[in-house]
């Protein structure tokens, strides 16, 4: 009998490393993870191993690495060499990082502009001097943390799927759509952003008004985003719809949460029931199947 260590030569370590990345995804975000099983096999594959080469850096920036004891230096020195790992991971076919290893084959198979992520990098670099933004900054870094996810998303997508819609048009809606993911995610962790990391992404003071404009400008933006499903390849569309609705459920519950309660150092952080989480993903799924 042969032995399975002989057939196709590097799949096993392919197939772990993209495990790994999916476990990543997994560990960190329900919602993301519960949308991405309604994606097909190989964009559910080449979604959840760039989400976890960018988790890794998030981790760096805000969570392990501070929480490990290293210094300010020392994490910006780990974020630079990391950047450079991940930017120059795609010329190498071998990696002992399984994460850089599953992001080196998406990226390599997907065609990923490295401009998207050295521009993911940027803003990255950015939250090591947290500054207060004003539009323009805020613009910048949103662009560098969420826009070009969503856009390098979209390259996913289309690698495995055709499309007759301008690739503008679909850009846009990649973009928007990364925006408002970003924009809701300021507004759940306002509280732990400014008490413990010491940020302040928003470019006005925290009043009610100033968190119902921001929600107002994520609904537009999301709304933009999902006039774009229906002219995505057929497995995607479910994914992306039930990512949409689920940050659309988290929408409304931000607004519907007293100011008071989702800042300082015992703020509230916005989430959506388990049950709540599988409903609205099974109607988003279920329309995005039918358009």
């Amino acid at each position: 009998m042969q032995s399975r260590w002989r057939l196709e030569p590097g799949t096993l370590y392919d197939d772990l490393a993209d495990r790994v990345a999916a476990g990543v995804m997994s560990r960190y975000s329900t919602s993301f993870s519960l949308a991405t099983r309604l994606l097909g096999r190989p964009v559910r594959r080449d979604i959840r191993n760039l989400y976890a080469v960018v988790r890794v850096a998030d981790e760096i920036v805000d969570g392990a690495a501070t929480t490990a004891g290293e210094s300010p230096q020392r994490v910006r020195e780990l974020l630079d060499a990391y950047a450079q790992a991940v930017t120059s991971a795609p010329g190498r076919s071998f990696h002992t990082d399984p994460v850089l290893h599953a992001w080196a084959g998406t990226a390599r198979r997907c065609r990923l502009d490295p401009a998207d992520m050295e521009a993911f990098f940027t803003s990255m670099r950015s939250d090591l001097d947290p500054v207060v933004h004003d539009r323009r900054s805020l613009a910048s870094y949103i662009h560098g943390s969420a826009e070009v996810i969503g856009l390098m998303c979209l390259d996913i997508f289309i690698t495995h799927g055709s499309v007759t819609a301008d690739r503008d048009w679909l850009r846009e809606g990649a973009s928007s759509m990364g925006s408002a993911f970003q924009k809701i995610n300021f507004l759940r962790d306002i509280g732990a952003d400014t008490s413990v990391l010491h940020r302040s992404y928003l470019p006005e003071p925290f009043t009610g008004d100033a968190r119902d404009r921001l929600l107002d400008e994520c609904s537009d933006e999301l709304d933009v985003g999902c006039t774009r499903i229906p002219a995505l390849p057929v497995g995607a569309r479910a994914g992306v719809a039930a990512a949409a609705a689920l940050y659309r459920e988290l929408l409304d519950r931000l607004r519907a949460t007293p100011v008071d309660d989702l800042t300082g150092p015992r703020a509230v952080r916005v989430s959506v029931p388990a049950p709540v989480k599988a409903l609205v993903t099974a109607k988003a799924a279920g329309r995005a199947v039918l358009s």
